[in-house]
């Protein structure tokens, strides 16, 4: 059985943490939004954070807010929205978030590495044991070049040539939390695991590293806005 490098092996050690992008992945992606009303989550995203929770990993944020460099969001609003994801969610270890606009440059705006260094730096934890989990495919690339392992749950805003570059992909949120503890064979209630070529059900696909570099209450990681930060516009990079 060929598996990711650092994916949990049975008998071998699970990983240091996993990290989830929010809009598209763990919430509903509602554009710009500051009304906590308006958050839902995404299917079967509480049971299956609670499935990490209970393995005693911890689990983290990554995310994209360029509604803050916009203007079109205040962190007061932000912050309102990431207590909502936390009262329906359950609490998170760490929130790493970029409130840069895309044409600023910076290194934490996912696809680039800095918010995933960022959470496993405030977790203590090497990037090389953690997995990131996303929707789209500028967080499939910040893992890679964190040195981290990324595991795609494929959404309507995900292009097909993103869902096809994806070392792994699952059909939801539990599904892939399955494959990141090796668990139990993933149910067909919980959807079928992507396979991809020379690989079995259920397999994560064995491929090298990507290029390395190139808190609420609790913490937030370096790269953030005071506490939290808004969602972003459909189509880019969350």
């Amino acid at each position: 059985m060929r598996r990711l490098p650092h994916a949990h092996d049975p008998g071998g050690p699970l990983p240091a943490a996993v990290l989830f992008d929010r809009d598209g992945t763990l919430v509903a992606d509602v554009p710009y939004n500051g009304d906590p009303a308006r958050v839902a989550p995404m299917p079967r995203a509480r049971e299956a954070l609670d499935a990490v929770r209970a393995a005693g990993i911890p689990v983290g944020v990554v995310t994209n807010q360029s509604g803050v460099a916009r203007g079109l969001l205040t962190a007061r609003q932000v912050e309102d929205v990431r207590l909502r994801v936390e009262d329906l969610l359950g609490p998170f270890a760490v929130w790493a978030v970029c409130p840069h606009g895309p044409a600023e440059g910076c290194g934490c705006r996912k696809p680039a590495p800095g918010l995933v260094l960022a959470a496993c730096r405030r977790l203590a934890v090497p990037p090389e044991r953690t997995v990131v989990t996303g929707d789209i495919g500028a967080d499939m690339e910040a893992a890679r070049a964190a040195g981290a392992r990324g595991v795609l749950v494929p959404t309507a805003a995900t292009r097909p040539e993103e869902t096809t570059a994806a070392d792994t992909t699952a059909a939801d949120l539990l599904a892939a939390v399955r494959l990141v503890l090796d668990s139990v064979p993933v149910a067909a209630s919980a959807g079928e695991t992507r396979r991809h070529p020379g690989t079995a059900t259920g397999e994560w696909r064995s491929s090298p590293a990507g290029p390395v570099g190139a808190p609420r209450r609790r913490r937030v990681a370096p790269a953030a806005v005071p506490r939290g930060h808004p969602a972003l516009p459909t189509g880019e990079p969350r």
